[in-house]
């Protein structure tokens, strides 16, 4: 009992050695290092026959499956331990190399099996006996694996692993944007920037690895003229044998263990050229290279036609190059049934996913929509923007805003325009903000007259009034254009008119159409120079809502803001005493008068000035009650009365001398003078005496 309990727990420790030595053999990172220890160890100790027929045997079996692995994957970030698997295939060949070198020299005297079977089958089959067609065969497999494929793959991958690294800080500042504007989520982001670093690490890691090919072409070389030269030298100085017998000998061993390692070597470094190749390709390499050579039928058709003419060349082998032709013809059909099929079936389910989908119900919100400016034509004026002989419309309004631009700052809307059954056939209205402010009546096939002189009209036509200003004109056929011009006449066309008409709406709606969102736009567009004069003034002394207020001001009495800058100064400049939206628009207009004062010369070169008398001067300041923003015109409505009379009379009296003078007025009364003008004469200038420009020449035509 004694013995058998002895012989038990000696027992015990054994079956738990062996129990953690397979547990360990089952790890994985176990077996892939005690893998390479072995590979170290071939380098060191001999290895017999038998057993390094067993590892070449391995060594092919791995080459092949690195090949077969690169062909089947969808992308080449799927085989990212390439580089690692590289290295330990290059090093076990090595190894492999070496160990078969070992016994080449040492028993390379006893016959052909003295390296093992493998290296024996291969220099009797490829060389098949003769060692001179083993050395050209071998030196091929060495010139186009370390010329062609590995020179090319290598150069591949350094292209790659440098573009990649170029374009890694733009490809995350794309994917930055992406998780910003809401199309991805932080998850796909970090997901994206995982892929991205390792695809920039993979061909890095490609670009030194390519190194491993093409240092171990060139060993396989070297170990092959080290073994021929050894090999002789050995077996005509130890073995006593003759040095042609000792040649053939040693060179046919030599030989095919060269071919036993290039070949592995050759179809790693394949393998190592599709990888780095396949980086701009997805899914697997048969798919890819099929789908895209078959995916053009004129270039099968082509080829086929190619080879048929070959066939029919005398000499030329015709069976061969007929079958070519035959299948290469028949793909093309085929293909070409096929895309057409693929062609229908699209379209037909298009079809059926079209009458499928509901109709989609328009948003209420967009019920809350409205155009800033519209133009609605009857559909007898349609001809004036369809067809492409009759685009002068649109291209007329597209002027128009470059025109508002150039000369008011002002960026005009986009001009909506649209057809309205509900109006007569040669009718259209413009509508601002929805809302009618101007129609006419065209005949879009006729011209329309007007007598600058105000005389009567003797050319035949159709009697009208101009739409815009309500002046008489006539329409006319459009023969009778050049006897019009002949006699003086203005002569315009149907587009022209509506343009005419939008321009002046705008001119008078341009307050209302400059919104808080276009003003904000006015000053982003400002240079980089004028930002920090906007950073001081917006919001610390006026917010971009007082902004606007003082732009619309000076856009009611159609002045230009185009200076934008001087505008702005005069507006801080104004805020460091007052707050008045009134006070603050006066004294930039005071900044201005250079540019309001030659808006208003004539053309003898001087301004014609009305003055107000300073009866009305005082009657209009005592008038005033209140303070700041609450300062408003008090004016009994009989003597309003009597300005508004003389004023009309005034000006009218002047107009029929052909003149058109500007109010001047003292600087505070100046705003209201001008909110009572602008209701019975909305063109006449208002100007006070700080708006004159010292060197400017001025003419008193009279006084109010």
């Amino acid at each position: 009992m004694t013995d058998a309990s002895q012989q038990q727990g000696s027992g015990a420790p054994q079956g738990d050695i062996l129990g953690q030595l397979n547990h360990a053999l089952r790890r994985g990172e176990i077996a892939l290092a005690l893998g390479i220890v072995c590979i170290l160890v071939v380098l060191i100790l001999p290895m017999p026959a038998w057993l390094l027929d067993i590892s070449l045997a391995i060594s092919m079996t791995l080459s092949v499956l690195i090949l077969m692995t690169v062909l089947f994957i969808n992308r080449s970030l799927d085989f990212s331990s390439f580089p690692t698997v590289l290295l330990i295939a290059t090093m076990l060949r090595l190894a492999l190399n070496l160990a078969s070198t070992r016994l080449i020299l040492a028993n390379g005297h006893s016959g052909p099996d003295a390296a093992g079977k493998v290296i024996e089958a291969f220099g009797g089959f490829v060389m098949s006996g003769n060692f001179v067609i083993g050395i050209i065969v071998f030196g091929i497999l060495v010139i186009v694996n370390f010329v062609v494929i590995t020179k090319g793959s290598g150069r591949i991958a350094e292209v790659s692993a440098r573009f990649s690294l170029d374009a890694m800080p733009g490809k995350q500042m794309a994917i930055d944007a992406d998780l910003s504007s809401g199309l991805i989520d932080e998850d796909e982001a970090r997901v994206r920037r995982k892929t991205l670093e390792d695809e920039s690490n993979f061909y890095g890691s490609m670009d030194g690895a390519a190194k491993f090919v093409r240092g171990d072409a060139i060993a396989g070389l070297l170990i092959t003229l080290i073994n021929i030269v050894g090999g002789i030298i050995i077996g005509v100085g130890q073995q006593d044998l003759g040095f042609m017998e000792a040649g053939h000998s040693y060179t046919v061993l030599t030989v095919g263990d060269g071919l036993v390692t290039q070949i592995p070597a050759l179809i790693v470094s394949t393998a190592a050229g599709l990888l780095v190749s396949k980086s701009a390709m997805s899914g697997p390499a048969n798919e890819v290279l099929f789908g895209q050579l078959s995916g053009y039928p004129q270039a099968l058709g082509l080829s086929s036609f190619l080879m048929l003419a070959l066939a029919l060349l005398p000499g030329v082998p015709f069976l061969p190059f007929v079958a070519l032709a035959l299948i290469s013809g028949g793909l093309a059909w085929t293909v070409t049934r096929r895309k057409a099929a693929a062609q229908e079936a699209e379209a037909e389910q298009e079809r059926l996913a079209a009458e499928a989908v509901p109709v989609a119900e328009e948003p209420i919100s967009s019920a809350l929509q409205i155009d800033h400016i519209r133009l609605e034509l009857g559909y007898g004026l349609l001809q004036l923007i369809n067809g492409e002989s009759n685009k002068r419309l649109t291209e007329q309004i597209k002027a128009l805003r470059r025109q508002l631009a150039n000369e008011m700052g002002f960026l005009l809307p986009s001009v909506r325009i649209q057809d309205n059954l509900q109006l007569a056939a040669n009718a259209y209205i413009l509508r601002i903000k929805e809302i009618e402010a101007g129609r006419g009546d065209l005949r879009p096939s006729m011209l329309l007259v007007m007598d600058p002189r105000g005389g009567e009209i003797t050319l035949p036509g159709e009697n009208t009034r101009e739409p815009t200003f309500g002046l008489p004109a006539k329409w006319i056929d459009g023969g009778a254009r050049e006897e019009a011009l002949f006699r003086g006449y203005t002569v315009v066309d149907p587009a022209t008119v509506i343009t005419t008409h939008l321009t002046e709406l705008v001119k008078e709606n341009m307050s209302e159409l400059l919104s808080y969102t276009e003003t904000q736009k006015l000053l982003d567009e400002q240079g980089a120079a004028h930002q920090k004069l906007i950073a001081d003034l917006i919001p610390a002394q006026i917010s971009v809502g007082g902004v606007q207020r003082v732009l619309q001001s000076l856009l009611n009495e159609r002045v230009s803001i185009r200076d934008l800058p001087t505008i702005l100064e005069g507006i801080s400049e104004a805020c460091g005493f007052t707050r008045s939206i009134t006070q603050i628009t006066e004294h930039v207009r005071g900044r201005l008068a250079r540019q309001l004062c030659n808006d208003n010369v004539n053309e003898n070169g001087f301004i014609p000035l009305v003055t107000l008398s300073p009866d009305w001067e005082q009657a209009f300041a005592e008038s005033l009650i209140g303070e700041g923003e609450d300062r408003q015109l008090a004016m009994a409505p009989s003597r309003l009365q009597s300005f508004i009379a003389k004023v009309r009379d005034s000006f009218e009296d002047y107009a029929k001398q052909g003149e058109t003078p500007v109010l001047l007025t003292g600087p505070a009364i100046r705003p209201f003078v001008r909110s009572i003008v602008e209701r019975f004469r909305p063109s006449t200038v208002v100007m006070s005496q700080n708006e004159i420009h010292p060197r400017m020449k001025i003419k008193t035509l009279g006084q109010i």
